[in-house]
C-alpha cells in the first residue's frame, strides 16, 4: 500500500505526457507520402467528375458545384492565431466556407471550432495525425476518423459526414492506392471532398498569385482549397480580404458545402453518452497540456537547481578543502580534555562489541556511556560483559533515540559530548578530530564523515558514492554557508552548555539530528564540518530496509523544516538561517529531489517520442556533470574511484527509489499521516579499517523494529 499512491501519481503523470505526445502528433504520427499510382481501379466517372464523391451504400457518385458558387475550405487547423484571421476575413465579407480540421489541432484549440460552428460554417474531417490513409490499415484508419470525431464533437457537440483525405488533390489525381481508401471511407458513412481549385497558398506564392489561382474560370463553381495552418498564413489572410468582395462583386456566393449543393446539413447535433465523451476527450487534452507546461517549468527548475547546486558544491567545497588544509589553519587552541561519547543502543547485539572497542583504541580521552533503550536481545548484558575501563552501561524502559541520547547527556561527565549509532565503529583519530573544533569558542556542534562501511554490495556501493558526493560534499558547502543542516547521528558532537541552552534533543520530529542542527543554529553557534572525523556505519542492505530508513529521514526533514519555519521572520543568527539556511534546505534538500525525476520522465519521453539524439545527449551532459562532482568529492575524501562505476546504474535505479520515497514522504506529510520509527536489520559485520573482526556474539540476531518512543 505505501507504493501505490506515489505509483498512481507517477502513472497519471506519464499517461498526460503520452496524451499530450499523441495531440501534439509525437506518438503515432506518420509523415510517409506515397508517390502516384496507376489508375486502372478508379471508375472513369470519378476522375472526370466533381469533387465531391460520395461512396456510400456500396455506390460510387460525385457531384461538381454549381456556377457562381464558391466553396472555401481551409485545412490543417485549427490555428490559434491564423484561424482567427480567416474568421474575422469571412465574417467581415459574409461568407461560409468549409474547415477540415485536424484532431490534434481541434484537441487543443476547440474554441475555434465551436466559433467555427456557431458562425455558420461547416467542419469536416482532416483524420487526426494527418497520414497517408493508403499507407494505414483499416482499424488504424477507423481510429483516425473516430478520434477526430470525438475531439469535434467535444469541441462543438456535432458529428460531421464531410471528410477530406490528408494529400488529396483534384478528383483526376485519384488513383488504384486512394481510391480503396474512399471507398472504405464510404462505408463508414463519409463524404469525400476534394477540390478543383488550388491556391497553393502554402507556397506563400504572393497576394496576387494567390488569387488567381485559386479563381475558377468562366463564371464555373469550385471547391477553392487554402490552408488556415501549418505556417504562416498571412499571405492567405490578405488575399481573402481581396478575393472575397471581388468574386462577389462578379456574382459569386460564399457558401458552405450543403448550402452550395442546396443539401441537407452535414452537421448533426450530438446528445449524451457520446456528447459526454467528447468533452470529457477536450478536458484530458486540456489537462495535459496544463500539467505539461507545469511540468516543463518544473523541468526549467529543477535544471536551474541541480546546476546551481553543482557548481555550489564544486566551488565552496574546494574553497573549505583549501582552507582546512592550509598549513596555518587552526580552530584555536588545541582541545585535550577527556570528552563523553554517548553510544544509545535498542537492540545492538549484533555491532555493539564492535562499536565499544573501536571507541576503545581511540587517540583521545572518553569515557563511553552506552544507554540501552529497553533492548531485548542482551545488548546491555555484551557491554557490560566486556569489562572495559571508562565504559558505562545506563538502562532505561524503552522510549526512543532523543530520550537516551538526553539520558546519557545527564550522565556525563564531561564538557564536550560525542555522539555516535550503535552499528557505527570509528577510527582510533575520529574522536580527536571530531572536537579540535571546539578550540573555537564560537563552534557549538561539529559533523563528522559517515562513510559506509559495507560497500561491496550493488546497494551499499550506491549508498557510499551518496555518502561521499551527496553528503559530505554538501557538508563542506554548507559550512562555507554556515548553514550546516544535520550533523550525522553516526559521528558528531556538541558543546553540552550549547545543547542545555536548545534544550537538549527532541523528539518532535523523526529527524533529531537534523532538529538539533536546526536549534544549535538558531541560538547563534557556528556548526563545521571535520572531514578527518571518520566514522563507519552500517547501510541499509535491501531495497525495504534502505525505504525505511530513507522514508524516515525524508519525512522528519519536512518536520524539522516546518518545526523551524519562524525563524524566517526572526532577527538575528536565527533569522539569518531562517532566511539563507531553510530555503537553501527545502530547495536542495526537498524541492529539488522531489522534481529530479522530471530529467528522467522527460529523457524516456524524449528517447522513445522526441529527438531521441539530443534527449540522450542532454541526459549524457547532465551525468557527466553529476560524475565530475562525484569525482571530486572522492578525491578529496582520497577514496578509490572504481566505485564511481556504478554512477550510470545508480542515476537509473537507485534515484527512482529516492524519488518515490520522497514523494510517500510529501504524501504522508500532506495527508497528517503519522510515520513509525523503523529500526533496520542489522550484520555486524561493519568495522574500522585496520580494527577488530567482529566476533560470534557480535553477530547475534536482534529485533528489526524499534517500538514507537
Amino acid at each position: 500500500m505505501r507504493l501505490l499512491l506515489p505509483l498512481l501519481v507517477l502513472v497519471a503523470l506519464v499517461a498526460m505526457l503520452m496524451l499530450r505526445g499523441y495531440v501534439h502528433s509525437e506518438i503515432l504520427a506518420d509523415h510517409r507520402i506515397r508517390p502516384e499510382a496507376a489508375t486502372g481501379k478508379v471508375p472513369e466517372k470519378i476522375l472526370d467528375g466533381g469533387p465531391v464523391i460520395d461512396t456510400r451504400g456500396g455506390r460510387a457518385t460525385s457531384v461538381r458545384v454549381p456556377d457562381h458558387r464558391l466553396v472555401l475550405t481551409f485545412d490543417d487547423g485549427p490555428d490559434p492565431t491564423w484561424t482567427p484571421k480567416v474568421l474575422d476575413v469571412l465574417k467581415k465579407h459574409h461568407a461560409h466556407a468549409v474547415f477540415f480540421v485536424t484532431g490534434t489541432m481541434t484537441s487543443r484549440y476547440p474554441e475555434l471550432v465551436k466559433r467555427m460552428v456557431d458562425e455558420g460554417h461547416e467542419v469536416g474531417l482532416h483524420t487526426f495525425n494527418h497520414p497517408d490513409l493508403s499507407y494505414l490499415s483499416k482499424k488504424r484508419i477507423d481510429w483516425e476518423l473516430s478520434t477526430n470525431q470525438l475531439a469535434i464533437t467535444g469541441a462543438a457537440g456535432i458529428r460531421t459526414s464531410l471528410f477530406r483525405p490528408p494529400y488529396s488533390s483534384f478528383a483526376d489525381a485519384m488513383d488504384d492506392k486512394s481510391w480503396p481508401v474512399t471507398e472504405y471511407i464510404g462505408t463508414r458513412g463519409y463524404i469525400t471532398v476534394v477540390n478543383n481549385t488550388d491556391s497553393e497558398d502554402w507556397q506563400k506564392p504572393g497576394v496576387d498569385e494567390i488569387i488567381r489561382r485559386a479563381t475558377p474560370h468562366g463564371g464555373k463553381g469550385a471547391i477553392v482549397l487554402m490552408h488556415d495552418s501549418g505556417g504562416d498564413r498571412h499571405q492567405t489572410v490578405q488575399a481573402l480580404d481581396t478575393f472575397l468582395p471581388k468574386l462577389q462583386a462578379r456574382g459569386y456566393t460564399f457558401d458552405n458545402l450543403t448550402e452550395a449543393l442546396d443539401a441537407p446539413s452535414a452537421s448533426t447535433e450530438v446528445t449524451g453518452l457520446d456528447l459526454w465523451k467528447g468533452k470529457a476527450w477536450i478536458f484530458l487534452v486540456s489537462a495535459a497540456d496544463g500539467i505539461t507546461d507545469v511540468l516543463v517549468v518544473g523541468l526549467a527548475v529543477i535544471g536551474a537547481l541541480v546546476i546551481s547546486r553543482f557548481v555550489l558544491m564544486l566551488l565552496l567545497s574546494g574553497a573549505h578543502a583549501r582552507r582546512v588544509r592550509s598549513r596555518r589553519f587552526r580552530w584555536g587552541p588545541p582541545v585535550t580534555e577527556p570528552v563523553s561519547v554517548l553510544v544509545p543502543a535498542y537492540n545492538e547485539a549484533k555491532c555493539i562489541e564492535n562499536t565499544v572497542r573501536s571507541l576503545m583504541a581511540s587517540e583521545h580521552p572518553i569515557e563511553v556511556i552506552v544507554i540501552d533503550d529497553g533492548s531485548s536481545d542482551g545488548t546491555a548484558r555484551i557491554v557490560e560483559a566486556m569489562g572495559l575501563p571508562n565504559v558505562r552501561v545506563v538502562r532505561q524502559l524503552n522510549a526512543g533515540k532523543p530520550a537516551a541520547l538526553n539520558r546519557g547527556l545527564a550522565n556525563a561527565r564531561h564538557d564536550i559530548v560525542v555522539m555516535m549509532d550503535g552499528d557505527t565503529v570509528f577510527e582510533p583519530a575520529t574522536v580527536r578530530e571530531l572536537v579540535q573544533p571546539f578550540g573555537d569558542p564560537r563552534v557549538g556542534a561539529v559533523a563528522g564523515n559517515a562513510k559506509v562501511g559495507n560497500r561491496d554490495s550493488l546497494i551499499g556501493a550506491w549508498q557510499h558514492i551518496e555518502y561521499v558526493m551527496g553528503f559530505n560534499l554538501d557538508r563542506r558547502m554548507y559550512d562555507i554557508l554556515r548553514c550546516m543542516p544535520t550533523i550525522p547521528g553516526a559521528v558528531g558532537a556538541f558543546r553540552r552548555s550549547a545543547l542545555e541552552r536548545v534544550g537538549g534533543m527532541s523528539d518532535d520530529t523523526l529527524a533529531e539530528d537534523t532538529d538539533i542542527t536546526m536549534a544549535m543554529h538558531r541560538d547563534g553557534w557556528r556548526v563545521v564540518y571535520a572531514e578527518k572525523a571518520r566514522a563507519w556505519t552500517e547501510a541499509p542492505e535491501s531495497v525495504q530496509q534502505l525505504w525505511s530508513q530513507r522514508y524516515r529521514w525524508s519525512y522528519g526533514t519536512m518536520q524539522a523544516i516546518w518545526k523551524h519555519r519562524r525563524a524566517v521572520l526572526e532577527r538575528g543568527a536565527s533569522g539569518r538561517f531562517g532566511r539563507v539556511g531553510l530555503p537553501l534546505v527545502s530547495l536542495f534538500m526537498v524541492v529539488a529531489p522531489l522534481l529530479a525525476p522530471l530529467i528522467d520522465v522527460f529523457l524516456l519521453y524524449g528517447v522513445v517520442f522526441g529527438q531521441t539524439q539530443k534527449t540522450i545527449v542532454a541526459w549524457l551532459g547532465v551525468l557527466a556533470l553529476q560524475a565530475v562532482c562525484a569525482a571530486y568529492a572522492f578525491r578529496l575524501d582520497k577514496e578509490r574511484m572504481t566505485h564511481l562505476i556504478s554512477l550510470p546504474l545508480q542515476q537509473i535505479l537507485y534515484r527512482q527509489l529516492m524519488y518515490v520515497v520522497l514523494l510517500q514522504s510529501w504524501i504522508t506529510a500532506l495527508t497528517g499521516g503519522r510515520l513509525r520509527w523503523q529500526k533496520l536489520r542489522r550484520t555486524g559485520v561493519v568495522e574500522a579499517p585496520g580494527g577488530p573482526v567482529p566476533t560470534q556474539r557480535s553477530r547475534r540476531s536482534s529485533s528489526d523494529r524499534r517500538p514507537v518512543a
